[in-house]
């Protein structure tokens, strides 16, 4: 049942629209603190990861090679990590929901190359369900 409230009782962004989707991805807050000021943690999940690993194209990477020559910014990489992470972080919200949990706290980001050819990107931290003080 959509209530257009979110998991911490405030009113979602996108409910009058009715984008249920992009709501729903706003349900599990996310936090790289280890506490939520405001809010008491009442139950602990465990942990919990997003993963993503992508590889561009070979023609991007044979772009990307002349780039290093010459020098500046490769902006297919940076827009390719950039969404990587993004995605990263939503596989991680759909990992707490998954376990009850209404945030994740203490997130952190890990990076790594699989065979110099694709990105692999996690999020990780502890899904916790908090409520607000005095509610």
């Amino acid at each position: 049942m959509v209530t257009g409230l979110d998991a911490f009782g405030q009113r979602s962004p996108c409910a009058p629209f009715g984008f249920v989707a992009h709501a729903r991805m706003n349900d599990i807050l996310v936090s790289t603190m280890n506490d939520l000021p405001g809010y008491d943690v009442v139950a602990v999940h465990g942990e919990v990861f997003g993963l993503i690993v992508r590889a561009r194209n070979a023609f991007a990477n044979f772009g990307a090679g002349l780039r290093t020559i010459f020098g500046g910014e490769v902006s297919g990489y940076t827009r390719l990590l950039s969404e990587s992470r993004d995605h990263a972080v939503d596989r991680l919200r759909e990992a707490a929901r998954a376990k009850g949990a209404n945030a994740v706290l203490a997130m952190r980001f890990d990076c790594n190359e699989i065979a110099n050819l694709m990105s692999e990107v996690a999020a990780y931290g502890t899904a916790v369900t908090v409520r607000r003080r005095g509610a």
